[in-house]
């Protein structure tokens, strides 16, 4: 496993930017496929979009696609979230997780062996 801790969250205005960082230790990042997931309050923890050990491909869900953008760097061991047109819906906690496959990261996170502690956004409207 590898150990996650996500930055760059904070207070933004509807309309607004963030970038999330999420930085892993180990030597085998790249072994790992990267998910993004976000929890709001009173709901279900949300997948949010993920990325393959290489980078070469990304999901998002509907509501995100075309606003938010995930990426990675490998030899910075570092996964991005960058979120534009935010919107208060957006507001969660957004936690990264990682898992060598890409498959249990979209679709059964529940199995997902790695995840960061989370970091807050929160959009106003």
């Amino acid at each position: 496993q590898v150990q996650l801790v996500e930055s760059g969250g904070g207070l933004v205005q509807a309309g607004g930017s963030l970038r999330l960082s999420c930085a892993a230790s180990g030597r085998t990042f790249s072994s790992y496929a990267m998910g993004w997931f976000r929890q709001a309050p009173g709901k279900e923890r949300e997948f949010v979009g993920a990325i393959s050990r290489s980078g070469s491909n990304t999901y998002y869900i509907d509501s995100v696609k075309g606003r938010f953008t995930i990426s990675r760097d490998n030899a910075k061991n570092t996964v991005y979230l960058q979120m534009s047109s935010l919107k208060p819906e957006d507001t969660a906690v957004y936690y990264c997780a990682g898992d060598p496959s890409i498959v249990i990261v979209t679709t059964k996170p529940d199995l997902v062996g790695s995840w960061g502690q989370g970091t807050q956004v929160t959009v106003s409207s």
